[in-house]
């Protein structure tokens, strides 16, 4: 009898677990796409009920939402209490132009990032300051740092005494203290590598005229040394001047190489996402857009398995269409770009490319008519095949404040 009571004990336990689990998984805030379906993955017993209607979950939960605006869910456990609220936003559909143009980018980062440390006339003055590799310098003795000279300046200032750094670790702000070393050419460092930019070349995804804003990459740009995604203060969205095209092949994947050392400046840059970078153009008229260019949105749920076409810019001045196949659409996945299975099916552009190669992820891509999503990564061992992420997935990030 005893032996039967921990085992109920426990069987209570691990259903109480597995509630609180799903419970806590559950989202904050949802924003959907009108047409879009509502989908909250909810256990027995888990209700879902529209707070202001007092509408039931049968009629809310994997149903089609076609109403604009904020709606405030309530979820409650066998409708005897409240466990947890969720916002959900549903955006209007909209419209843009897909433009698959080649564009370099210029991200300024909000402090300056450590890359790396070394010694300094044979000392380690950053030793037991805390300070990391990844983490973001934002002021030396009360001075806001944004650039790489404005840290060299402040140290220098210092003339070998005590600075106090605050900076950014792990998205919390500390202070550490650092005694600059004296180098032989009379200046003072911290052994501290820091860099205050990056730049590097995609592919403008789409325009949407009733905003003026852009989206880019389906994907975010992360440091090349610590790699983690870019957090930035601003960006420039500049012309770029193809320079050579690296066909890719199975184990080695072909890149887009260009130069963006005489572009003018299209747009700003204003944010930095897994989901691609996001901003406005002010020079529309470089881009040579027309309206009567302009595609509906689709939902993903519109997007079927089968022929599709990409667009994208592989010489100057000419961005032309190319035939994919849809391989497999992963329609339940909001948690990272990859959306689409996808596959090069084009003569023409795997006889340029192999393939998909780096430089080209941004590429929209179109299927029936409608802008459904853009080319986000190429599978290593398969150059011919990649990922994509959903149209959907970009104007919410887009929207998103």
């Amino acid at each position: 009898m005893e032996i039967l009571k921990r085992v109920l004990f426990i069987l209570i336990l691990v259903i109480i677990y597995v509630y609180v689990c799903n419970i806590s998984m559950l989202p904050n805030d949802i924003i959907l796409m009108q047409g879009e379906t509502l989908k909250l993955k909810t256990i027995f017993g888990l209700n879902v009920q529209n707070e202001e209607t007092m509408q039931a979950s049968s009629n809310l939960n994997n149903s089609i939402v076609e109403e604009t605006g904020k709606m405030n869910l309530n979820l409650n456990l066998f409708n005897l209490f409240s466990v947890k609220n969720v916002t959900v936003n549903v955006i209007p559909k909209t419209t843009v132009i897909p433009i698959g143009k080649a564009i370099g980018m210029k991200l300024y980062t909000k402090g300056v990032l450590v890359v790396g440390m070394s010694e300094i006339e044979g000392q380690k003055p950053y030793e037991n300051s805390g300070i990391e590799t990844g983490d973001k310098i934002i002021e030396i003795n009360d001075t806001k740092i944004n650039t790489t000279d404005e840290l060299i300046e402040c140290v220098n200032n210092s003339k070998g005494k005590s600075v106090e750094i605050k900076y950014i670790s792990n998205n919390q702000e500390e202070i550490a203290s650092i005694e600059p070393v004296k180098t032989s050419n009379n200046e003072y460092k911290l052994g501290l590598w820091v860099r205050d930019a990056a730049a590097g070349v995609g592919t403008l995804t789409f325009y949407e005229p009733s905003t003026g804003e852009f989206g880019a990459l389906g994907h975010g740009i992360n440091d090349v040394d610590t790699y983690d995604l870019i957090d930035i203060a601003s960006g420039e969205l500049v012309s770029t001047d193809i320079i050579d095209i690296v066909k890719g092949e199975d184990g080695s994947p072909g890149e887009i190489r260009g130069t963006i050392d005489n572009g003018y400046t299209l747009g700003k840059i204003y944010k930095n996402t897994g989901f691609g970078i996001y901003g406005s153009i002010n020079n529309i008229a470089k881009l040579n857009l027309f309206h009567s260019q302009e595609l509906e949105v689709a939902n993903r749920n519109e997007i079927t398995t089968g022929k599709a076409e990409i667009i994208c810019e592989l010489e100057n001045g000419k961005s032309q269409s190319y035939e994919i196949e849809i391989e497999r659409i992963f329609l339940d996945n909001n948690q990272n770009n990859k959306s689409m299975l996808i596959k090069v099916t084009d003569e023409e552009l795997l006889e340029k490319t192999g393939g998909i190669i780096q430089g080209m992820s941004g590429a929209p891509i179109i299927q029936n008519g409608k802008f459904i999503g853009a080319v986000t990564h190429v599978l290593v061992n398969d150059a011919k095949t990649g990922y994509a992420v959903f149209a959907d997935l970009m104007i919410k990030q887009m929207r998103d404040s």
